[in-house]
């Protein structure tokens, strides 16, 4: 095997395994026999089974980085805004196991939640929150609206109904085939609420 395969079915290996135990849920022994290599190889490659925790981690949060991209654009806050919405969307579908990663990290923080986590979440909202403040300086926004809470609240309606999938199946549809329609919804509800005007 390719040293490069083999770094790789480690992390592929461990992703599931962790998202579903967590770091002391999880033995080095399993997750080597999962990857289909030596036991040594989580040594040679992470240093041990905190360091695969870690590159499996980074890997995951890696796709939070995809705001930068949205951050240089030159568009309007609620252009970037659905951006952002869709960009979740979008990271949801590609790693299916963040999620848990997400929760398990905010409620039960490792070492890793510090240095890999906490960065990669606050600069998303730091941002989100650079966004709002210029469009509120344009006066696109109600004076009366934080920018901070504003941010938390676009931010935690996406996030929650993604978190909230398992208990609302039988309730909507959540396949990939709505979520043009979810989109749309998040940001009518974001900009205008649910109040008929």
């Amino acid at each position: 095997m390719a040293e490069n395969d083999c770094r790789t079915n480690l992390i592929a290996a461990a992703i599931p395994m962790f998202a579903a135990k967590g770091l002391n849920g999880v033995s080095v022994r399993d997750i080597a026999r999962e990857a289909g290599v030596n036991l040594s190889m989580i040594s040679y490659y992470f240093g041990g089974k905190e360091g695969l925790y870690a590159a499996v981690l980074t890997d995951q949060f890696a796709s939070l980085l995809k705001i930068e991209d949205i951050d240089r654009m030159e568009v309007d806050t609620l252009q970037k805004f659905e951006m952002y919405v869709r960009a979740i969307v979008t990271r949801y579908r590609e790693y299916p196991y963040l999620l848990r990663f997400y929760t398990s990290e905010l409620t039960n923080p490792t070492p890793c939640f510090e240095t890999i986590v906490k960065p990669a979440i606050k600069r998303v909202i730091e941002i989100l929150i650079t966004a709002f403040s210029k469009g509120f300086s344009h006066q696109e926004f109600r004076d009366n609206l934080h920018p901070v809470d504003s941010v938390l609240s676009l931010a935690g309606m996406i996030n929650f109904y993604f978190l909230i999938e398992p208990v609302t199946e039988g309730l909507i549809d959540h396949s990939q085939n709505r979520d043009e329609e979810l989109i749309r919804h998040i940001m009518d509800i974001f900009t205008r609420g649910v109040l008929k005007s």
